[in-house]
């Protein structure tokens, strides 16, 4: 008889442990959130927003731009930001191509177009178009944070590294 009493304490313990545990988002949950992301992302460099820009990155961001060294940590990012957001007005869209989310880390690909004039007057409009490649991770209250961010320039070198012409 002390068997049904320690199996039914069992089963409401087992229970009371699945009502307990948080469900894990769904893809599509995730997939929104990112998207939201990126569109908080974007309006900040679209309105050269450092202080909102930076809250969307992780302290440990690493942006790995074209022909420079690794840009690490927030304080290294906001300066960078700052110094373009000084020097041009910015127009960014990105076109997302891939998503995949495991856990607590999203990665995403796509291509992108920047569009930068000068504030003085001085020097080119510049138009980028290229790909890029930016991991994201959940934070423990659940919203997502970029913490690498990797992109390229499609247009073609001006000399082959592997013919060297």
């Amino acid at each position: 008889m002390k068997t049904i009493p320690l199996l039914v304490a069992a089963l409401a313990a087992m229970l009371a442990q699945a009502c307990s545990m948080e469900q894990q988002p769904s893809f599509a949950d995730d997939l929104a959130a990112i998207t939201a992301f990126n569109e908080r992302y974007l309006k900040s460099i679209n309105e050269e927003d450092i202080a909102a820009l930076s809250a969307l990155t992780t302290d440990g961001h690493v942006m790995l731009p074209p022909n420079r060294e690794p840009v690490v940590g927030k304080a290294a990012n906001d300066a960078m930001n700052g110094g373009a957001f000084e020097r041009y007005d910015f127009s960014e869209t990105w076109r997302p191509v891939e998503t995949v989310v495991d856990g607590d880390l999203g990665f995403q690909r796509g291509t992108f177009t920047v569009i930068a004039n000068p504030k003085t007057g001085d020097g080119d409009r510049l138009e980028v178009n290229g790909s890029f490649l930016r991991i994201y991770q959940r934070q423990p209250n659940g919203e997502w944070r970029m913490t690498r961010d990797m992109f390229n320039s499609s247009a073609p070198l001006t000399q082959s590294l592997s013919t060297g012409q």
